[in-house]
């Protein structure tokens, strides 16, 4: 069965600084480009996005400089290291693996998701 699981959410104050983390299961880790998401109500908007191979693929303009994603594919686990934290940031945050694998003459598309940490940024 595959499992995202992600921890390292909280309450922090303004100004304040948390890192996530996402260690998956039941899947080949490392061929899966990683990527977080935050979602307040209904709307589920990405963050950052790491290659399978490690490179940068996405870090969105209102986290640059801040936020740090990166991976560690020894510990099936992916990072998102937050600093200067805004009470704007307060949402659910998501873990995500995207990837293809082959199967006859197509491929197979995975999109997993995990169950979600909390961010609470207090003013």
């Amino acid at each position: 069965q595959v499992q995202l699981v992600e921890s390292g959410g909280g309450l922090v104050q303004s100004g304040g600084s948390l890192r996530l983390s996402c260690v998956g299961s039941g899947l080949s880790f490392s061929n899966y480009a990683m990527s977080w998401y935050r979602q307040a109500g209904k709307e589920r908007e990405i963050v950052a996005r790491i290659g399978s191979d490690g490179e940068i693929g996405y870090i969105a303009s209102f986290v640059q400089g801040r936020f740090t994603i990166s991976r560690d594919n020894a510990k099936n686990a992916v990072y998102l290291e937050m600093t200067n934290l805004k009470p704007e940031a307060t949402a659910v945050s998501l873990c995500n693996a995207e990837g293809a694998r082959p199967f006859g003459d197509s491929d197979v598309l995975d999109d997993f998701w995990g169950q979600g940490t909390r961010v609470t940024v207090s003013s």
